[in-house]
């Protein structure tokens, strides 16, 4: 019970937080900006490349608040309940917030949240997020997320982008401007790329 309570609080202090007058992000059409971030799978840190991973296929690379919060949490656990669907359509996914890395290395592996399933990145003074339009809220005095531990980072929308494999962006899902919600995000984008690997099949 606590821990929901804690949930829910957080949760509601995050969306007052990140609900602003107007929301800007790329759009469709737009070119992808490349990145190169640390991040961590299944608790082990690297380097993750977007043009690594084009290489391959289509990238859905979504934003979110802060690990261990309750619409995040559920984000994660929903794109690592549907990893092998995204990963059957060509589809690499990859998190980022502006956790630290030693954060993201428990998120990563946590068997509740990502589980290992794909990796989450380090952006802890927002520049990947700046280069697709997106702004962080300064850190908030008072936050912690569900285990107790207080989050001393600021907070990016949760958005997600759908990124074709030449770099294109083919979608913008925002649970600001679009009212989804975060299992929605993944919902949504896993349609896409499965559209995208169906019409390159024919």
């Amino acid at each position: 019970m606590q821990k929901y309570l804690v949930t829910s609080i957080l949760g509601g202090a995050l969306l007052a937080l990140l609900t602003v007058p107007a929301f800007a992000a790329l759009q469709p059409s737009a070119a992808a900006p490349d990145f190169t971030a640390t991040a961590s799978l299944a608790g082990k840190d690297f380097t993750f490349s977007l043009k690594q991973a084009l290489a391959k296929g289509p990238v859905v690379v979504y934003f979110y608040p802060a690990a261990y919060t309750g619409g995040c949490d559920l984000e994660a656990h929903t794109f690592a309940t549907d990893a092998a669907k995204f990963v059957a359509a060509g589809a690499t996914i990859i998190g980022v917030s502006a956790d630290s890395i030693q954060r993201l290395n428990s998120f990563s592996s946590d068997p509740n949240y990502c589980a290992g399933k794909f990796p989450v990145a380090s952006d802890p003074e927002g520049k990947i997020a700046a280069t697709y339009d997106l702004k962080m809220v300064p850190p908030q005095k008072g936050v912690v997320d569900v285990r107790g531990v207080s989050v001393t980072h600021g907070f990016f929308p949760r958005t997600t982008f759908v990124i074709d494999r030449q770099g294109k962006i083919v979608a913008t899902l925002s649970s600001q401007a679009d009212h989804l919600t975060p299992d929605q995000h993944v919902s949504r984008s896993l349609v896409i790329v499965q559209k995208m690997h169906a019409d390159k099949a024919r």
